[in-house]
This record gives structure tokens, sequence and C-alpha cells, in this order.
């Protein structure tokens, strides 16, 4: 008598725009990419603003938390570790510099070791290699070093959370050749690991024993020619989705597009250089990256009417993707405006040697950033194959 097969049912997929079900849950969905971006850099720009070790190691911490609550099982989501690792290689970089090239200690100092001074020239003056070495000279360097690694990470997390391919595929008509290339060398080496793996996977079913250099002809050969099908597939696939078409420019108007372009690239870096510097007229910070940021729009505008294109399935934007956005964006802004606090308890100095303040707003600013972690809704969940 033969057995009886059981059969397992699988809960239908959810789209990407699920709603809430009438049971008051949130489905899980994919947030919309660039809320995610929008968030990360909105952060990157209040890690900007403080010097407060504490406070980075806070937003290392809301990024941490975001990122595993949040991020899916695609293989790009298993990145952001590496980009802890490369934050603490900056960390240690900045720390060896600024003991390598000493500027000097002062009889106030705390002083750990010295290093073998080397003698330099007279006209590299200002610059010693080697000398005495103080704690409270490490402590800046490493302060530092946290800063731009914060902003590495905000960067990783965005990578990690949001979907590169939905993200290209949101951006404007200007930058289609430039979505093109990403999208094809985005997709190259996972495609070759894949490769690697099922060879290696073949050559073992057929008994193939040879291994080092003998077994390197027997993998690169089968590499190269899956490598070849599949970009013959996807060179007929793009052809067949119309890739390649372009609408009517005039001469005139591409000259006019590359001008709108410069001249708002230009006003951003002015804009960018007022809000990071105290000393700057006033017309350098906000005006100007208003103005650049509105020149850039309508160059990306008007270069987008020579590329004809279409949208299948957009990503909805959706009040969840207003939350996270509006939570990074918030948090740089209370981070910006110095009201509730002192502006000198974002930059705390190491000399003499004190322990950093640990202010309530711009604490209170990095905390809702993290809400992120709950705002969004769950990601979806792989679907396994039934077991027989």
């Amino acid at each position: 008598m033969s057995g009886v097969a059981r059969t397992t049912v699988q809960a239908p997929a959810v789209p990407s725009g699920a709603s809430p079900d009438r049971g008051g849950r949130r489905l899980p969905r994919i947030l919309h990419p660039m809320a995610w971006w929008v968030w990360a850099l909105a952060l990157a720009t209040a890690v900007s603003r403080t010097n407060n070790p504490l406070l980075l190691f806070l937003v290392l911490a809301v990024l941490g938390y975001v990122v595993t609550a949040r991020r899916t099982e695609a293989p790009w989501a298993r990145g952001f570790k590496y980009y802890l690792y490369l934050a603490l290689t900056v960390v240690a970089i900045r720390v060896v510099f600024r003991a390598v090239f000493a500027t000097g200690i002062t009889p106030h100092d705390h002083f750990l070791f010295s290093l073998p001074h080397i003698p330099t020239p007279d006209w590299y003056a200002g610059i010693q290699i080697g000398g005495p070495v103080s704690l409270e000279a490490l402590l800046s360097a490493a302060t530092d070093g946290l800063r731009l690694a914060c902003m590495l990470c905000c960067i990783g997390a965005a990578n990690t959370l949001a979907n590169p391919k939905r993200a290209l595929r949101v951006l404007p008509g200007a930058l289609y050749e430039l979505g093109v290339a990403v999208t094809v060398a985005i997709s190259v080496a996972p495609q070759l690991v894949q490769s690697v793996q099922r060879v290696v996977r073949a050559r073992k079913l057929r008994a193939g024993h040879t291994k080092g250099m003998r077994a390197l002809r027997g993998i690169v050969i089968p590499v190269l020619e899956d490598a070849l099908e599949r970009s013959l597939r996807l060179a007929a696939a793009m052809d067949s989705r119309g890739y390649g078409r372009s609408g009517r420019a005039t001469p005139g108007s591409r000259r006019m597009t590359g001008a709108l372009m410069l001249l708002g690239m230009c006003g951003l870096c002015a804009g960018a250089y007022g809000l990071l510097d105290a000393t700057a007229p006033a017309f350098l910070g906000l005006p100007a990256m208003g103005c650049g940021a509105l020149l850039c729009v309508a160059g990306l505008r008007l270069g987008g009417r020579r590329v004809t294109r279409t949208t299948y399935r957009p990503d909805p934007w959706r009040l969840p993707e207003w939350a996270v956005a509006g939570s990074g964006v918030l948090s740089a802004v209370l981070l910006f405006t110095n009201l509730g606090y002192d502006p000198a308890q974002l930059n705390p100095t190491f000399y003499p040697l004190t322990w950093p303040d640990l202010p309530l707003v711009p604490t209170v600013a990095i905390l809702l950033a993290g809400t992120a972690g709950f705002l969004a809704p769950p990601p979806t969940p792989v679907r396994r194959a039934a077991a027989p």
C-alpha cells in the first residue's frame, strides 16, 4: 500500500504595496527605497554637526537597531557588517596618523609614549614626524575618525535597507544611461559567484577531484560561457523592453541642460560650504543650496525629455514612507537649529581632558531617527520551497 503524500499549502505572496489587513496588523511589504536614502542622508547630516563621542555611539546604536529590525534576506542586506569593519579601519588610520605626525604636547597633557623623532627640512615646518604622544591627542583623533565612521555607516545602512535595483528605477530620466550601467554592474558580481558555485557543484557530481591550478581551467571556461550567455539574454531582454529609445533633443536644449546642471552643482557646493562654515556669509548657506537644488531639478526635467520610458508596478509612497523620511529629516533639523541646548555641547574639547556631556535635545533627536525601526513596515518574508 503506497503512502499518502502530504502537501503544504503556502500563504499567498504579499504584494509590495500591501496595506494593513482588517485585523489591524501591518502586512509585510518593501518600503520605498528613497525613503531609506532620505532617512540615512538626513542622519548623516546630523552626524556632521556633532563631535560628541556619546552622541556618535548613540547614532551607531540607532543604525544597528534599524538595520537589524528592518533588513531583508536579500544578498545586499548582509553587507552592513563590512561597513562596520570599514568604520573601524577609518578610526584606526586616523589615530595612527595623529600619533605618527605629532604636533607636540603641552605640560598639562597625559603622556603615553614617545615615537622616534625624524628630523624634517625647514620648508616642512609645523609638522613633525614622531615624538611624544598624549592621551588627549589620541582621543581627539579617534573622535574625528568616529564621526567619519558614522557617516560611512549611514550610507551602509541605506545600501543595506534599500533595494538598489528599485532605487535605480526611480532615477530621473536624465540619468537613464547611468542607471542602466549601474544596474548591470550591480548584478555582475552576484551572478559570477553563483556561476562559480554551480560549476563547482557540477564538478563534484562528476567526481572531479582535481584541485588548485589544475582545476582552474575546468572552472574558468564554464563560468565565462555562462557569463556570455547571461549577457546575451540580458541584451535581448533590454531590447525587447525598449531600452535605448530616445526622444527628440535639440543641441540648444542639451547645452541648456548642461548649463543648468553645472550652475546647480556650484550652488549646492556653495550652500554646503556655507552651512558647514559658521564664518561664511549668510547667502552662502540655505539660499545658495536652495537655488542650486532648483537649478538641478530644472536641468534634470529638461534632460529627461529625450528619454521615453514606462514604469511597471511602481513602488507606493504612503504614510510609512513619510514617517521614516520625516524622522530622519526632523533629527537633522533639531541638531542644526541649536534650540534648547548649548551648541558647545555638540563639540566638546579634550583640552583639558573632561567627560563630555550628553545634551537632552540632540539625544532625543537621534532617538527620534531610531523610530524608523518600527515605523517602517516589516520586510517581506522569504518564500521557501515546501517539503514533500
